[in-house]
């Protein structure tokens, strides 16, 4: 079916850009502005955690998250996820992208209310039960990954199509932010309401009974934007390519995109019979190995390897700020105001390098290419983590905390204005139509993997190896742990030689959907 482009396919490749992209893109980041939420505010108030349900108040120095509570609670979200992304990917494929995309956005509200009201009369219990409903919220958030992606994939046309999938993406920016704003007004307000002294001068008046609800308000105000959305979601149309090739209903596809894109479709009866037919080959099938065994290698291993440095370093870029002297010691702060500034530095730092790395891959993704991007972007951050890690001595010192800020800055910039955002667009155009959802499921999950490494691994191998916190063993420091994660880095830069550039191309003509395997052999 090499001259047998689809109508329909054809013409939202060429549609010019109207208002029903920019409500898709709208309905898909709101998942993700969630997402991000519910993933990263959990560092936020992990330290409030500690000092509510671990504090000894013989110690001189506020409660803590024991290290495998801290792992689970920051870590379990994640877990779930990768079980979510594997899932649903694969149920995309099976059932239709829209069919399952309200049920993840669903689960996502209700588990992240139901983390916010986590109940138990000991620290145990709360725990166990915020770990619960942390996993499933995860799951939830898993299944947002290759759906969204998919879906805005499939609606974009091929010459803005990079910069709608970014669009999307670009919401986590928002969401991470929004965040620490939330963390910030909810920490100020119950700052001001119940005054309270340092943990130095007061070691029990240091912790208000309120502050109980300080992070459980944190945790359950992130559903709101996305909960506005799910209407939006049920009433949009499923992808013309589901409906047509995999489905093999061509002339409802065609009917459906009349109705979004305004304009008349007529199919042709002879490629509306014909759409889908020939190539059926699976995931593990030789067909498949041959066309797309090496993309699924690069785009896993660049997922993995970007995760293990971005959620190392947002999750516990808390811990590296106290390090470094920009919060103050815990023991000169109350517990509320702890949670104030952990937000601000968050904040400062979503609002300085985050959120414009994911914009300027918008506006450069189908200018620059995917390939180019990504390159860059893992180059730079291996760069910056080297000038992080070798002068490390040199930006703990009194007057150079700024400057550490700066150039921590800079690698999450790049990481968003690079790999973490070209890993997420790339797989929802290389792989073919039934396998689409599957294949960025995979690579997804490949990433939170990487994400776990890097949560639960960066949480010891950071320890000082002569004075680690209380409950863990000497790690490498945080120093040696930069230049592991710039090593990751580079990895990472190295497996881009094998991501293919999409760029301006149809996502039949990159996937190969349209070569049957006979036409292949002889290319």
């Amino acid at each position: 079916m090499a001259d047998g482009q689809l109508k329909v396919l054809t013409t939202l490749d060429h549609a010019r850009t109207q208002w029903y992209h920019f409500m898709a893109i709208v309905i898909a980041g709101m998942g993700f502005f969630t997402d991000a939420y519910d993933l990263f505010c959990i560092s936020l108030v992990s330290k409030l955690l500690g000092r509510i349900y671990y504090t000894d108040l013989a110690k001189d120095t506020p409660g803590s998250l024991p290290p495998n509570v801290s792992a689970a609670v920051n870590g379990v979200a994640l877990c779930g996820t990768l079980a979510g992304q594997l899932f649903f990917g694969w149920l995309g494929d099976k059932l239709g992208r829209k069919s399952v995309y309200g049920f993840t956005l669903v689960l996502m509200v209700v588990c992240s209310v139901a983390s916010g009201l986590s109940f138990g009369r000991t620290a145990k219990g709360v725990v166990a039960t915020l770990c619960f409903f942390r996993f499933w919220l995860g799951f939830g958030i898993g299944g947002d990954y290759p759906l969204s992606a998919t879906i805005m994939s499939e609606y974009a046309n091929k010459r803005t199509r990079g910069a709608f999938i970014a669009a999307v993406f670009a919401m986590q920016g928002f969401g991470i932010l929004f965040g620490a704003i939330v963390a910030l007004i909810v920490s100020a307000g119950f700052r001001n309401a119940y005054p309270a002294p340092s943990y130095a001068d007061g070691r029990a008046a240091s912790l208000v009974p309120e502050a109980d609800y300080v992070w459980r308000i944190i945790l359950m105000f992130g559903t709101v934007p996305a909960a506005l959305t799910y209407y939006w979601r049920m009433k949009m149309p499923e992808t013309a390519r589901y409906t047509a090739l995999i489905a093999r209903n061509a002339k409802k596809a065609a009917a459906d995109m009349s109705k979004v894109l305004d304009t008349e479709i007529q199919e042709d009866a002879d490629r509306a019979e014909a759409a889908g037919a020939g190539n059926e080959w699976g995931l593990f099938s030789p067909q498949f190995v041959r066309r797309h065994g090496i993309h699924l290698v690069a785009t896993t291993t660049t997922w993995f390897l970007l995760d293990i440095a971005f959620y190392s370093q947002n999750l516990f870029q808390k811990d590296i700020f106290s390090k470094v002297g920009w919060i103050p010691p815990a023991k000169t702060m109350n517990a509320v105001e702890e949670v104030f500034r952990i937000a601000r530095a968050q904040a400062l730092i979503a609002l300085c390098g985050t959120i414009p790395g994911y914009w300027f891959t918008v506006a450069f993704i189908d200018v620059a290419g995917r390939f180019a991007i990504q390159l860059m972007g893992f180059a730079m951050m291996t760069v910056f983590m080297l000038g992080l890690a070798a002068p490390y001595h040199h930006w703990t010192t009194p007057g150079n905390h700024t400057g550490f800020v700066v150039m921590y800055g800079f690698t999450f910039f790049f990481a968003n204005f690079g790999p973490n955002s070209t890993t997420f667009i790339v797989p929802a155009e290389i792989y073919p139509a039934r396998l689409r959802s599957t294949c960025h499921g995979i690579s997804a999950a490949a990433g939170k993997a990487g994400a776990i490494v890097g949560a639960f691994g960066f949480l010891y191998a950071a320890q000082d190896p002569h004075k680690p916190e209380a409950g863990y063993k000497p790690g490498i420091g945080i120093r040696n742990a930069l230049f592991v994660l710039a090593g990751t880095n580079f990895l990472g830069m190295l497996m881009t030689l094998l991501v293919p550039e999409s760029k301006g191309m149809s996502l039949e003509e990159v996937s190969k959907e349209n070569v049957a395997d006979d036409e292949e052999a002889t290319a």
